[in-house]
């Protein structure tokens, strides 16, 4: 079954980074890539009157946006012209009218001490999206093979984490793609071994350890075979060593939202939207966890 992937367009670079990934995931999933300009939508002056002439005109530079993205994507993708309260909204009531498996749209250009700015659209759809919201990042390049062939998840051992791991077999199941499972353990040695000593925090290090690993053989058990799943323990920052992953390791991440909210909505916890901001690689949050799902239920 093919399913529709949403992808925010606003004629900005980080827009034809979303689009370009866009259509890498569609061509390597058979999902059908729907690209999205979202313009003002005309709000009533009063009396229920309309400025005519102002629809009309942002309507126009919707339309002249979104023929900018046919030229990138050309007869490879549908387009839509959405009319909303904001670009967010838009993207996200557009992903729900069409079933769309995903909203995919890009982060900003960095600023000039360097760090990474995500944008209002990416931060507001990561707060409140009802699919999996994906964040490209800023000129990001297609692997030689044109299509997704390793896929990343950030494993922990919770539901989000679970739901995390679910979406990530389904998507490498279509393609195929590998899986790859990465949990990092941290050693807190500076907080720990001054009150409980060196020999005592090697022991809880220890222990952490082989609980992850315990934790990470048990997903892989039930993921099939034919993705060749793998699981990495890494060792330090969660974030710096997750972020720290490039297209040598996966084409992507995939990693639960671990904030509190809604059931079925995405919302950030610390350490997804610090790996959202920080990774080279795209990263997709998936929804929080609803009652009853599993990791890999199709």
């Amino acid at each position: 079954m093919a399913w529709r992937v949403v992808i925010g367009y606003d004629g900005s670079d980080a827009g034809e980074d979303a689009v370009t990934f866009g259509l890498t995931w569609c061509r390597s999933t058979g999902d059908v890539p729907v690209v999205a300009t979202v313009y003002p939508e005309e709000h009533p002056l009063g009396a229920g009157r309309v400025d005519a002439e102002w629809a009309a005109y942002v309507r126009k530079l919707g339309q002249e946006t979104l023929d900018k993205a046919q030229g990138v994507a050309s007869d490879a993708a549908i387009y839509r012209l959405v009319a909303s309260t904001s670009p967010p909204r838009g993207l996200a009531d557009l992903a729900e009218d069409v079933d769309a498996a995903a909203v995919l749209v890009g982060s900003s250009r960095k600023n000039q001490a360097g760090g990474g700015w995500l944008g209002s659209v990416a931060d507001r759809l990561l707060h409140g999206a009802t699919v999996p919201v994906c964040v490209v990042p800023e000129d990001w390049q297609a692997p030689d093979s044109g299509v997704i062939s390793k896929i990343g998840v950030a494993f922990v051992d919770t539901k989000d984490g679970h739901e995390a791991l679910r979406a990530a077999v389904r998507a490498a199941n279509r393609i195929p793609a590998q899986l790859r499972l990465y949990s990092v353990v941290a050693r807190s040695t500076e907080h720990y071994s001054y009150i409980a000593g060196r020999r005592d925090e090697q022991v809880f290090y220890d222990a952490a350890r082989a609980s992850y690993t315990q934790a990470m053989d048990y997903a892989l058990a039930g993921v099939p075979p034919e993705l060749e799943p793998e699981a990495v323990l890494l060792e330090g920052d969660v974030v710096e060593q997750l972020a720290d992953l490039g297209p040598d390791d996966v084409d992507m991440l995939v990693c639960g939202s671990r904030g509190y909210g809604p059931i079925r909505r995405v919302l950030l916890g610390g350490v997804s939207a610090r790996l959202v901001r920080r990774s080279h690689l795209p990263v997709m949050v998936v929804p929080r966890a609803s009652a009853g799902s599993s990791a890999t239920e199709d």
